[in-house]
């Protein structure tokens, strides 16, 4: 299993009160998503996950914000899957040994394990699991990460070949022949979500022609994210109330199904109160093979 946890680029947040008295909030809810917006110049996009060069922004894109309908999958769960979705929604998660997610060699001695049981257990045909990083965010003003609030896909096809080779590669020429993935697993830490929810969109609904390719220049390496424009049919979903037993696999990248790249982000949900509970949530990212 690998020892890396990669920063990941900070959005600022409105601070969230850390006391939960509000109702249960589920259902279809119109919020705005921020989508891309290309640079002004017409220069190639990019961010940096560290600190950017002196006189270089962080970051020389944009976003725009639509307004966008996201439906609830509570209660329909079972209808989604990686192959005709790049999601899906798993219930009923033994609880996990790991339980403050605060440090990184516990995350990977004692979670690690468990989301690799899960993916070969969830995964149809896979055979071989590769953890190579993982993130916790927390929607508080100092967290170190906090939720992403720009629609994105963490990789393309290029930096998923790419992980292969700087993961395993001793190995990569003849995994590369077969069937590779990149999925993310996604839960909350702090019991069920009540503010900064994740909306994830049906792949299918999404054409190839609204992904941009964003240049993800890390201190040693460039790597390649995807950024998402809005574009009319996309039909995005959440999960209400998701909790701290339930898992959703995010399918980042398919060598072997096109659609098998979903676009996520962070929202503001308009119906979370003043007092809603911070949300805390970690994401675990891994190539599978079969």
């Amino acid at each position: 299993m690998a020892t890396q946890t990669e920063t990941q680029t900070i959005t600022s947040l409105p601070s969230v009160t850390p006391l939960s008295t509000d109702a249960v909030v589920s259902g279809a809810v119109t919020t705005h998503l921020n989508f891309y917006e290309p640079p002004s110049d017409g220069s190639k996009p990019f961010n940096y996950v560290e600190s950017p060069p002196e006189g270089q922004p962080e970051r020389n894109y944009g976003t725009v914000d639509v307004p966008v309908t996201i439906q609830d999958i509570r209660g329909h769960e079972t209808e989604y899957t990686l192959d005709q979705n790049a999601f899906t929604a798993l219930k009923n998660v033994p609880q996990s040994t790991e339980r403050d997610f605060s440090d990184d060699d516990s995350i990977k001695k004692n979670y690690y394990p468990e989301v690799e049981k899960l993916l070969l257990d969830n995964v149809p045909g896979s055979n071989k699991i590769f953890l190579f990083d993982h993130t916790v965010r927390r929607a508080s003003p100092n967290a170190h990460r906090t939720p992403v609030t720009r629609v994105h896909i963490d990789q393309t096809a290029s930096s998923a070949e790419a992980r292969v080779r700087h993961h395993l590669p001793d190995e990569a020429d003849e995994l590369l022949q077969g069937r590779y993935r990149i999925i993310n697993v996604w839960r909350p830490i702090n019991g069920a979500v009540e503010s900064f929810p994740l909306a994830f969109a049906n792949s299918a609904s999404v054409p190839d022609e609204a992904l941009v390719g964003i240049e993800h220049r890390y201190p040693d390496r460039t790597g390649e994210t995807a950024a998402v424009k809005h574009t009319d049919g996309q039909n995005w979903c959440y999960w209400s109330q998701m909790d701290d037993n339930e898992r959703l696999l995010l399918e980042c990248f398919d060598n072997e199904n096109g659609r098998g790249r979903v676009p996520h982000t962070a929202f503001e949900d308009p119906r979370s109160g003043p007092n809603a509970k911070p949300r805390e949530s970690i994401e675990v990212r891994a190539l599978v093979f079969g």
